[in-house]
């Protein structure tokens, strides 16, 4: 059990919007961790699941779906100025909710930026404008609006969130380990600097989830250990990555972004029907689903040096994503079923018996080839130290918890990326729920034991291309 610390007092009210496997993982956390009455604590959900739990702690609990017409109405009565809205819904727009708080004059946190609902899959919708990216600079456009203000933390759960924080402690391990000296850097431009003088050319959010029940998969059944729609909505997203100055060509599928920083690029297929090559310390290479997420494009846009379509330099960077084994059977079925969700759903939690989930970013191209640096959190670990939670939601309500803190002690940073937060004291919050947290160096490369019985399309002199790691 990690030990009761009081990071933060609270005297405002907490609002959760959404209370499903991460909203139900983190309360425990912050009842443990944060200062604040649960007299002071409302949650509002869409489904009446995680109503017990909030019975046992004394937490007031409104079942009532939020929408475009009714969000005001209901929010308005119980959230005033220095008051907390922690968004951990699904088809709930972030950017509606973060303009609410900011005119509220309320504290804000959510660890995805999401759309009102249908907003992901709605074919009259360019598929440009149902990226990321569009949500991301749609997000960020706020700030214009609102430049100073409450803080506002946009995208902090595990990834996005926590792994912009292990990119920069990787870049400090890396350059300690090659001898290149730097003081640890203070403003996007110096951590940009910095990779770029270790040459990274390539980064990875490269997961391998192990976790499984010994209940398998029925046919007709989706089985994850996590939001099963907001896998699938994620999922069906076209796929998106952070596109590198050193890549040669644009996919023959690919797409550049029209205004913004044009940092990242997108696929004419969804993220779920993309594979790409990795490789985690515990797993070895593995074929990971090429998701989009917003840290594929936040942390290719902290580490431009430049602008522009053609900057001097920036890394390539995606999520590469190996979900339970049960899970990869659903996305199978799903894509079988033309990408309509199948009639049942199972969220594995309790009837977990075994597994980890390994989850870090693998930094590639620098003078020692890769460097994976993460957490391999365990099942086990997990329960002991936090009820209601698996390797994987740990892994993010550890994440959530550290980032209301960090708002609380900076009340007054307004709209902010996870990767605008001092990494070291979002991280020595969140530590002590990570299990193992290690480094490893490797000279795996995607060209690794490529087989010459088939004919790919592949870049012998530079294996960091894009076209190396993806399976065609």
């Amino acid at each position: 059990m990690v030990e009761t610390k009081i990071h933060a007092k609270f005297e405002g009210r907490l609002v959760i919007i959404g209370f499903g496997t991460i909203g139900q993982g983190v309360l425990p956390l912050i009842l443990r961790h944060i200062d604040i009455k649960p007299s002071r604590i409302t949650i509002v959900t869409a489904e009446d699941w995680g109503g017990e739990e909030a019975a046992d702690y004394g937490i007031r609990f409104v079942v009532e779906p939020l929408t475009e017409t009714n969000y005001r109405r209901i929010l308005d009565p119980i959230i005033r100025a220095g008051d907390f809205i922690l968004n951990l819904s699904i088809e709930v727009s972030s950017l509606a909710l973060i303009e609410f708080a900011q005119l509220k004059g309320a504290l804000y946190l959510d660890t995805c930026i999401e759309p009102w609902a249908g907003g992901y899959t709605n074919p009259k919708v360019p598929a440009a404008n149902r990226t990321n990216y569009a949500l991301r600079e749609a997000a960020l456009e706020l700030k214009a609006r609102f430049p100073v203000g409450p803080t506002a933390i946009l995208t902090h759960g595990a990834n996005p969130g926590m792994v912009s924080h292990f990119v920069k402690q990787a870049l400090l391990d890396i350059a300690g380990d090659t001898g290149v000296e730097t003081e640890t850097p203070t403003d996007r431009a110096g951590w940009a600097k910095l990779a770029q003088t270790l040459g990274i050319k390539v980064i990875h959010i490269a997961e391998r989830d192990s976790q499984k029940s010994n209940l398998r998969k029925k046919a007709g059944e989706f089985v994850n250990t996590w939001s099963i729609d907001g896998f699938v909505g994620e999922g069906c997203q076209p796929a998106e990555l952070g596109w590198g100055s050193h890549e040669k060509t644009l996919p023959p599928d690919g797409n550049r972004q029209e205004h913004g920083s044009k940092a990242a690029i997108f696929l004419d297929r969804p993220g779920a029907s993309t594979r790409v090559r990795t490789w985690t310390p515990k797993s070895g290479p593995f074929h990971g689903f090429l998701i989009t997420h917003s840290e594929a494009i936040s942390i290719a846009a902290h580490l431009t040096v430049g602008e522009g379509d053609h900057p001097e330099y920036r890394p390539t960077v995606h999520y590469s994503y190996h979900p339970c084994d049960d899970a990869v059977l659903s996305v199978h079925e799903l894509a079988g079923r033309n990408w309509n969700q199948q009639p049942e759903q199972r969220l594995l939690m309790e009837d977990i018996v075994e597994g980890i989930d390994e989850l870090g970013v693998l930094l590639m191209g620098h003078a020692r080839g890769a460097y994976w640096f993460g957490s391999q959190l365990s099942i086990g670990e997990a329960r002991r130290n936090v009820p209601h939670n698996s390797a994987t939601s740990l892994q993010v309500t550890s994440a959530v918890l550290a980032g209301m803190v960090w708002a609380l002690r900076h009340p007054d940073m307004g709209i902010i990326e996870a990767d605008d937060l001092d990494f070291r004291e979002v991280l020595d919050i969140q530590m002590p729920y990570l299990g193992p947290v290690v480094g490893v160096y490797s000279d795996w490369t995607p060209l690794e034991a490529r087989s010459p019985l088939f004919a790919e399309d592949i870049d012998a002199d530079d294996p960091w291309q894009f076209k190396n790691f993806r399976v065609t």
